[in-house]
Order: C-alpha cells, then sequence, then structure tokens
C-alpha cells in the first residue's frame, strides 16, 4: 500500500486531517465501510446522491492515503471491495466525538425551536445513538440498507 501526501504545508493537525477526509462524501464513504467490506455497486447505493465518477475518485484518493484498501479478485467477471485500513478505522473512530457534537448541536437546535424531534427520529438514552427513519445522504454500516445509525455522525 502506498501512502502520497499531498504538497503544502498544514496550518495544524485539523488542517492535515481536512485534507484527507475534506468534500461531500469522504465521510459518508468512510462510515460505510465502518462495518463490513463493500463492492463499489454496493457503496454506490449506500451513499445516496454521489455519482459514480465522484465516488471512484474519492476511493482512490483515499486509497492513495492509506485510509481505504482495495482488494481486486482474479475472477470472472472481475471482482473489487473496499474494506477500511487500520488507518481509516482510527480516522473513524477520531471522527465519532465529531458526529457526538454534530447530533448534540441538531437536537439543540431543535428543541430551542420548540418543534423538538420527529417522532420518527430520536436518540437511544442508552447508547446516545440517533435511530429512526434514514435521511438525507444515508450511508450505512450494512451498505445495503438506508441506516439507522451511521457510526457516530448522527445522520439515519
Amino acid at each position: 500500500m502506498r501512502i502520497v501526501r499531498r504538497p503544502g504545508a498544514f496550518v495544524c493537525g485539523i488542517d492535515a486531517a481536512m485534507d484527507v477526509i475534506g468534500g461531500k462524501w469522504k465521510v459518508l464513504i468512510l462510515w460505510a465501510l465502518n462495518e463490513r467490506t463493500c463492492r463499489f455497486g454496493e457503496l454506490r447505493r449506500a451513499v445516496t446522491g454521489v455519482t459514480e465518477k465522484v465516488l471512484s475518485s474519492h476511493l482512490k484518493e483515499l486509497e492513495d492515503d492509506g485510509i481505504v484498501h482495495r482488494e481486486v479478485y482474479a475472477e470472472v467477471p472481475p471482482r473489487v471491495e473496499y474494506s477500511l485500513t487500520p488507518l481509516g478505522l482510527s480516522l473513524n473512530a477520531a471522527l465519532e466525538p465529531l458526529g457526538l457534537w454534530g447530533r448534540e448541536h441538531i437536537y439543540r437546535g431543535a428543541e430551542e425551536a420548540g418543534g423538538g424531534v420527529d417522532a420518527g427520529v430520536g436518540i437511544d438514552t442508552d447508547s446516545g445513538l440517533r435511530a429512526g427513519a434514514g435521511a438525507g445522504a444515508g450511508a450505512g454500516a450494512d451498505c445495503e440498507a438506508e441506516p439507522q445509525v451511521v457510526a457516530g455522525l448522527g445522520r439515519g
């Protein structure tokens, strides 16, 4: 596995991390791969709204950065599977507090507006995870179904 460092001086660690995960789709790709290995089509369905071109480009960048592993099987037809490397798993763990902050921020805003939380969406008080109907881009741990929880991002 080769790791490609992008040129340029970083101001801080957050700047360097954002260089790796920046963009609308990369974090959703990371969470989709968090629980299991997925094929390209599974990822495309899990990350609703991403184009094939952008997904392919982001997977290549994440692979170059050592975050995603691409396994090509010598079969007919060829099979390619994507999974997280140990570095990718550690990145997801580092993003977990950001997801918790996001959930708290969203729910606080809903409470202040007086609207509360929709009946289909709530917080599991035991785990602190958001449950209910999926919404938005929807990347999930099982890569097949609309998620109830996207590990730490509060989407779902």
